[in-house]
């Protein structure tokens, strides 16, 4: 049994990334470790790298590469082609200049999101502009493309840790040119060694998350077509999903409705605004039961 419309004061509490409460203890009683740059090394092939506060303080970086001006303009693209952008990013353009969904002749940067795990398709293509190309990782931490293309096109990769990664901090942004990083706000010292020894840990159970993440998705997916809720985008064996979204094609339900539901009960959650198309978690933190629990509080909102 699942208790549905809880007391406010007694919510569960899932997220869209995986950190829980329970490892605020867990990573601070991790022991100090540098193994993620071997990791980090190995992977970015040489390439320069630093860690950051946060994604987007690697926007920011990324972005102070290229002396914008306040009416040059950054073209933001996504996997989907819907307008749909996280105001993470649009904020952090706006300290520079304006931004738009379309290449204009003001187009000065083109920033390119692969969408809650899933590459943009033949970011390749976009070479033919001769514009400079930052990529928005944040989701898309294990992805790959079938071209291998993801995160070896731009001049910088933005990554997100706490999307992928039971932390509550940082970033990544790497560098593809052949430049090296000329960062001036560095992170601090202790927060630097708390990212490293508890992504230290973690790596080493990259495929467990990759399986996990998976095998969440997979059961979500077949849980939600009881509900006639069928997923939005396919799953190919290069993705490790961000989210499980589905379509509301077949329901008509209320999607912002639907999102105060699931809030009330516990549940981090979005409208992909601009489609009718909604998105849950599927870390690799989630069990089945709590899936379960997920498809009873859509069920009970689909039956009231």
């Amino acid at each position: 049994m699942f208790v549905l419309n809880p007391d406010p004061y007694s919510l569960p509490c899932y997220r869209i990334g995986p950190f829980q409460t329970k490892d605020l203890s867990f990573n601070h009683c991790l022991q100090d470790s540098d193994e993620i740059d071997d990791y980090l090394n190995e992977r970015f092939q040489g390439k320069d790298y630093q860690f950051t506060q946060n994604a987007r303080k690697a926007i920011n970086i990324a972005l102070s590469h290229y002396g914008l001006q306040r009416d040059d303009v950054v073209t933001i693209l996504t996997t989907t082609e819907n307008f749909y952008i996280s105001g993470c990013v649009t904020r952090e353009i706006e300290k520079f200049c304006e931004w738009s969904r379309k290449l204009t002749d003001k187009t000065k940067v083109i920033f390119v999101n692969h969408e809650f795990g899933y590459p943009y398709n033949n970011i390749q293509k976009l070479k033919q502009y001769n514009l400079p190309i930052i990529e928005d990782c944040a989701n898309s931490f294990f992805s790959r493309d079938h071209r291998n293309e993801i995160g070896h096109t731009g001049d910088f990769v933005v990554y997100s840790l706490p999307k992928m990664f039971p932390i509550q901090i940082g970033g990544i942004l790497v560098s593809n040119l052949q430049s090296k990083l000329n960062i001036d706000d560095q992170v601090e010292y202790e927060t630097l060694k708390y990212i490293k020894k508890v992504l230290s840990y973690h790596i080493a159970f990259k495929d467990e998350i990759i399986k996990k993440r998976i095998h969440n998705y997979n059961f979500l997916k077949s849980k939600f077509a009881e509900l006639d809720l069928f997923e939005r985008f396919d799953l190919d064996e290069y993705i490790i999903p961000g989210v499980f979204m589905f379509r509301n094609n077949s329901q008509n339900l209320n999607l912002p409705e639907l999102k105060t539901f699931l809030y009330a009960h516990g549940i981090q959650c979005s409208v992909f605004y601009g489609e009718e198309a909604f998105f849950i978690p599927v870390h690799q933190a989630l069990s089945e039961q709590d899936m379960l629990y997920f498809y009873e509080v859509v069920k009970s909102f689909i039956n009231r």
